[in-house]
């Protein structure tokens, strides 16, 4: 036969055939059609029909805590492929051999239990499959009775349409019971065995296996779960192990390890560690999109957590004496900006002391801790450096008098000093020469929140006036260790490492954290910190000893420390140095100790910082006639420069003791050098008892010498509008002052260049002024030298 020949016949016998079963053919299109259709029709997927737990770690995967759903229940969803195939085989071995070819439902099985429950009268079966269980599970059906067993079946092949096998047996495994309120392998290889499903030993997995299918005998035990499996489960278990080993033989060598104890853990002993910090992780998932990912890891590290809770615990023992309740504490890490531990309260279920605040959250008074801050703008802007000698008196700003904590004042005190001794006349000082940016703009732009307006402050600010959070204070420690970089703080390990803001310069950064190294340690009586390793920290006080703080850093983190009450109530002993600092170094120590090899990051010397020579006394450059000289940082084309006039030559006629009277051929005459001091140092001075030998004067040669400072008019203030009582008009009277140099004997005061008076350096002239304007107040000191200031009268009712 021929090839067509034989081709034609076949094309006619296949055409016979399909008019023959075409009915047929076009039937099963149908259905396989249909089948199609309900797989990609719109579901919802079965992980979102019941709510899942959270599963917080730390940032070495350690659980930290195992949250309750809304359903009050424990349940973890996990993916098939991230489930022992030990557990998933071990299942389908015990609870549902033919599951990957019945349709959702075996009947079979359905009819070997209908007769062993209803017509021999045995032990109730259901002869449910795992779609079937699924199906009771998702509806909550009650299968007892045949009419529920009939809508089981019609749920299971719902099921079946709707989804495929993988993820009908991913659900089950994720919505099964095992005992008490857990569900879910999930949950319960990590509430019983510290471990996650795809973790698990065959001993394990296989006790997992063949809980569901009795959860509430076979967990019976005291308590919210056994601590060893009883001998019910241990049984049906090595029941599972015995048919196991005759599909997976090899694994007959792992008799040994069924014949040994294995213990659950009680559910009462699920971790609850670092409490605030995870409610915080808790609650901005709330208020985040994406909430799928039942798994949360956190930046803490729970050594790290355990340090700190301990010396906080230990700490309020020991001072609780002195009413000292409570305290918070927070590391950072500097490198990646991930808190590794938050400490938010002395005690989280002490209701006494509010211990659910989270004490890292609340806004309180930072006292002098932004202190710091002030100078490194102050740096930045050129109004010091340093060595730069400040006046430590007693000085009004407008209507702000500050005082020290001490109530003392110091004179002249270097930069340095007045940071480490927190002498608050120089901080305000150096606030209030700020424009751009001043403090409160600073704060602003670094993200302290929930700032009232710059005018509500003033220089208060300095001082503690608004309110920060222990995390705001925090970043900005952070920020100086990081050479002026703010970069945000991460609490979830997954949240990205942003790029820095620069808000400082590096030179302004590295010279505050240089002064804050030569703060001694409260209980070092060297006045230095010896160790390789330096703390550089700063203690606060606020208001009404409210808040006693420290923070600082060392090594790679940074470290604040708060000592208070959430209630606001105050404590003499909540003061910085007293209360706060000790806690700070006794976690330093600990955290040392518990890190031998923790060593400071590389940070290299910012390339445009210089070291230059000053003259000790004035922090100026030194002229010729300067004893004491020392170094210090400068910033070029920033740092102020200037020849010290602390020191200056007097020449000293031999025959009358008197400085001599130019010019000085055929006299007999030496030179002595004496230091002229400002007339507001004088003043302190000779409160503090500290002995100065006044500079000689001749008036009969009033140039001899070197020309010193020109007068300084603190009173009038500058800006400011002075208001007078109408009723009073003509009676009220504004203090004129200045501060002058040592040279100086008299001033003279000029209002519109009238003469309206004298008054010697440190004393008020008192002006009265005639009505209401603009007028021009100018000093000039028996030198010659002069100062001038605005000021503006207005009438009020």
């Amino acid at each position: 036969m021929k090839p067509s020949a034989l081709l034609s016949r076949c094309s006619h016998a296949i055409a016979r055939w399909v008019v023959r079963w075409q009915n047929w053919l076009v039937g099963a299109a149908i259905v396989a059609a249909i089948l199609v259709g309900f797989r990609v029709w719109p579901h919802r997927p079965l992980s979102s029909w019941l709510p899942s737990s959270t599963a917080v770690y730390d940032d070495r995967g350690r659980l930290i805590r195992l949250t309750l759903a809304n359903d009050q229940r424990y349940r973890l969803w996990v993916p098939l492929k991230d489930i022992s195939p030990a557990l998933v085989d071990g299942v389908l071995l015990h609870e549902d051999r033919w599951y990957r070819w019945h349709p959702g439902f075996n009947p079979y099985g359905l009819a070997r239990g209908a007769w062993v429950t209803y017509v021999s009268h045995g032990n109730r079966q259901g002869g449910s499959t795992i779609t079937m269980q699924l199906a009771r599970l998702l509806w909550r059906l009650n299968t007892r009775t045949p009419a529920g067993k009939l809508q089981q079946v019609v749920r299971a092949v719902q099921l079946e349409l709707f989804y495929s096998k993988h993820q009908i047996l991913e659900a089950y495994l994720n919505y099964a019971p095992y005992g008490r309120n857990v569900e879910g392998v999930g949950a319960a290889s990590l509430a019983y065995f510290d471990k996650a499903p795809d973790a698990l030993s065959l001993p394990e997995a296989l006790t997992l296996a063949v809980i569901p299918q009795d959860p509430s005998r076979r967990l019976q035990a005291g308590g919210d779960a056994p601590d060893m499996i009883g001998a019910r489960l241990n049984t049906s278990r090595n029941r599972l192990y015995a048919r196991w080993k005759t599909l997976h033989p090899q694994d007959a060598a792992l008799q040994p390890l069924f014949a040994l104890p294995l213990h659950l853990r009680p559910l009462s002993q699920l971790p609850f560690e670092a409490p605030h910090a995870v409610d915080q992780v808790l609650v901005a998932r709330r208020y985040t999109s994406d909430t799928s990912d039942s798994r949360v890891a956190t930046t803490l590290d729970l050594d790290v957590q355990h340090v700190l809770e301990r010396q906080v615990a230990r700490y309020i023992e020991r001072n609780s004496g002195r009413g000292i309740r409570n305290a918070s504490a927070l590391l950072i890490d500097t490198r990646d900006m991930g808190i590794k531990a938050l400490v938010g309260s002395a005690d989280y279920r002490n209701a006494d002391i509010q211990g659910q605040v989270n004490g890292t959250q609340a806004k309180r008074s930072p006292g002098s801790t932004l202190k710091p801050f002030i100078y490194a703008l102050g740096f930045d802007q050129g109004v010091l450096h340093p060595q730069t000698v400040l006046r430590d008196v007693p000085t009004a700003f407008g209507p702000y008098a500050p005082e020290n904590f001490d109530g003392h004042f110091l004179g002249p005190v270097t930069a340095t000093e007045a940071l480490v001794r927190s002498r608050n006349i120089p901080a305000v000082w150096v606030a209030s020469q700020l424009q751009q940016p001043t403090l409160y703009q600073f704060l602003h732009d670094a993200g302290i929140s929930r700032m009232a307006s710059e005018k509500h402050y003033g220089l208060a600010l300095v001082l503690g006036g608004g309110e920060v959070t222990m995390q705001e204070l925090g970043g900005l420690y952070a920020m100086l260790a990081n050479r002026g970089e703010l970069r945000p703080l991460r609490l979830l390990a997954g949240d990205a490492q942003r790029e820095g803001t620069r808000v400082l310069s590096e030179e302004s950064s590295f010279m505050v954290m240089d002064m804050l190294r030569q703060n001694p340690r409260p209980d070092e009586t060297t006045g230095a910190q010896p160790d390789r390793l330096p703390v550089y920290w700063k203690t606060g006080t606020s208001w009404g000893f409210r808040d006693a703080w420290t923070a600082g850093s060392f090594g790679p983190y940074v470290l604040v420390v708060w000592v208070g009450n959430f209630d606001g109530s105050s404590n003499p002993a909540f003061v910085g140095v007293d209360a706060a600092a000790p806690l700070f170094f006794q976690m330093v120590d600990a955290l040392r100790a518990a890190q031998p090899r923790m060593v400071e990051p590389v940070r290299h010397m910012p390339a445009r910082l210089k070291r230059v020579e000053i003259c000790l006394a004035s922090g100026d450059l030194p002229n010729q006639w300067c004893p004491q000289r020392g170094m210090t940082w400068f910033i070029p084309g920033k740092s102020p420069i200037r020849v010290s006039q602390v020191h200056r030559p007097v020449v000293i006629d031999d025959a009358t003791g008197q400085p001599a009277c130019p010019p000085y051929d055929g006299k007999h005459t030496h030179v002595e050098v004496y230091e002229y001091w400002p007339s507001e140092l004088q003043r302190v001075f000779v409160q503090a008892g500290i002995p100065r030998r006044a500079p000689p004067r001749n008036d009969a040669c009033m140039l001899s010498g070197v020309d010193g400072e020109a007068p300084a008019i603190t009173s009038p203030l500058r800006g400011s509008i002075y208001a007078m009582r109408f009723k009073s008009a003509g009676q009220d009277r504004i203090a004129f002052n200045a501060n002058a140099d040592a040279s100086v004997h008299e001033m003279y005061w000029f209002v519109n260049d009238a003469f309206v008076g004298r008054s010697a350096p440190g004393e008020s002239l008192f002006w009265q002024p005639g009505a209401a304007g603009n007028y021009e107040v100018r000093v000039v000191d028996d030198r010659g030298r002069s100062d001038t200031r605005p000021l503006g009268v207005s009438v009020v009712d």
